[in-house]
């Protein structure tokens, strides 16, 4: 059974979503959960730090290959070769620097709406960005990532399943992103850290599963922080079904020690010994997704999501753009990520976390209905 802490405990945590906040406010921000952490994976820090043991990572050790490969096998029906495994500080770092080796100063593209550091690190980093509209029902604009390849596009980040949308992409539209890709040779960078947490009723297709165009074309980044809550241990995966592709990721600028070695050991056990824990959230994660779409205020809409804990609010019916994120603060207390952030275009959206208790997620709820009808 997952227990969510008071909140009076929660507002002493000092992670993004918690710290910074006015008295009294609930965070459903970030992408951090509320739930304590699987027993075996607070075991194991423990452990590490009575001994001391907070050194250098060695490389990717034998128990994380072993963990991975048997978790994407069991949970994913992902065949991963445990010599194509290469440790990366964290997701984003890993997109970046492939980015870098694929197509310095050259164009990347993403689906928008989209994560909020795609839009900010990308163009920092010196890429020409290119955002790839969703369409009105979230499904991937092929016509449009033609003409960008067209014109230059020479690598595409694809969060699958999709943030903030939460949208799994079914196998046939996979397929044609991987033989379009395939006939610009433009690469195609899935990140797939929300893959663990498909919700009853989808399924996910890893990207290296899809073919043997996307094996050609294609890397995947994924990590233990999103599904057990450890985004701040740092220590993600790249992963490769190509010789290809194992080329690209040999050009990195990584060292073994700059990934975290809690953030190793906690990704070992989480693979290993997380299934109980992680089959528990996802059945709260389902209920919560229930629970939201009977008590949604009157006014907002959405399409529930297939993964993840974030669902993506449409507010357009209540006349609170350009940011009713702000309002919601404001008047209800509490903290939803503004659509802005996602998509400049999305002024009418917020995302919500529900990665929570069902009763702070009804609180959450209710507040936000009692803001609109005052």
């Amino acid at each position: 059974m997952l227990t969510v802490p008071p909140y009076d405990v929660l507002r002493q945590r000092r992670s993004e979503k918690w710290s910074g906040l006015a008295p009294g406010v609930i965070g459903a921000t970030v992408a951090e959960l509320d739930f304590e952490l699987a027993s075996p994976i607070a075991a194991v820090l423990h452990e590490a730090v009575d001994r001391g043991d907070l050194g250098y990572a060695p490389g990717v050790s034998p128990q994380l290959r072993a963990a991975f490969t048997g978790f994407a096998d069991r949970r994913l029906r992902w065949r991963v070769d445990p010599d194509q495994l290469t440790l990366v500080p964290e997701v984003l770092i890993g997109l970046i620097e492939l980015c870098r080796v694929l197509a310095p100063g050259g164009k990347v593209g993403f689906a928008t709406a989209g994560y909020p550091p795609f839009l900010l690190q990308l163009p920092a980093a010196g890429f020409a960005v290119r955002h790839l509209q969703l369409r009105p029902d979230d499904s991937f604009d092929l016509d449009r990532l033609t003409a960008e390849l067209r014109d230059g596009l020479r690598v595409l980040i694809l969060a699958s399943p999709h943030n903030p949308t939460g949208r799994v992409l079914p196998r046939a539209e996979l397929e044609q992103i991987a033989e379009v890709c395939a006939e610009y040779d433009a690469w195609v960078l899935a990140d797939e850290i929300h893959a663990p947490l498909v919700l009853p009723g989808a399924e996910f297709v890893p990207w290296l599963e899809v073919s043997d165009a996307a094996r050609r074309h294609g890397i995947a980044l994924t990590s233990a922080s999103k599904a057990f809550n450890l985004a701040g241990l740092k220590c993600a995966l790249v992963v490769t079904a190509s010789d290809r592709a194992q080329d690209v990721v040999r050009r990195l600028p990584f060292t073994a020690d700059q990934v975290g070695l809690l953030g190793l050991l906690a990704a070992e056990t989480a693979f290993a010994e997380g299934d109980a824990w992680l089959d528990a959230l996802i059945a709260q994660l389902d209920r919560n997704r229930t629970l939201i779409g009977e008590r949604l205020p009157d006014g907002i809409s959405w399409s529930p999501p297939q993964a993840t804990y974030l669902g993506w609010l449409d507010c357009a019916g209540l006349g609170l753009a350009p940011d009713p994120a702000a309002f919601f603060l404001r008047e209800a207390k509490v903290a939803l990520g503004a659509g802005s952030d996602y998509d400049p275009a999305a002024r009418d959206r917020v995302r919500l976390n529900f990665g929570t208790g069902a009763e702070q997620l009804g609180e959450i709820l209710d507040r936000m209905a009692s803001a609109l009808a005052s």
